[in-house]
């Protein structure tokens, strides 16, 4: 029996990672192409890299943040994971909403982190 994880995979024509019997059996290789999809998305990923929001010099969430007290951006962040989550099965690519609402909750824990260290 193998364990296959879709979570990170934005696309349906990307491959799946395959482990083996554990995530312990993993190769070097499996590991290194697992990191490079993780850390070095695609261009057209619409949930890491959407082109919609990558204009100018700055990216878009960083502007948010930029704009708003450290409470109002984990409110912001918190209702987009809540607005995802919400109405993904109203959705024709429901995955693509919780890997959305996946982004945002990453993206909340990630910034509470950094403000108590």
């Amino acid at each position: 029996m193998t364990t296959k994880s879709k979570r990170n995979l934005p696309f349906s024509d990307e491959p799946e990672y395959t482990f083996g019997k554990s995530i312990d059996a993993a190769s070097p290789k499996e590991w290194d192409t697992v990191a490079a999809k993780l850390y070095h998305p695609s261009d057209h990923d619409s949930v890491n890299k959407p082109k919609h929001y990558n204009s100018g010099n700055i990216q878009t969430i960083d502007a948010i943040r930029e704009s708003m007290s450290d409470r109002e951006f984990f409110g912001y962040l918190k209702g987009n994971v809540m607005k995802y989550v919400w109405r993904y099965t109203h959705k024709d690519n429901p995955v693509e909403d919780l890997r959305k609402a996946d982004w945002y909750l990453n993206r909340l824990i990630d910034v509470l982190i950094e403000d108590n260290q």
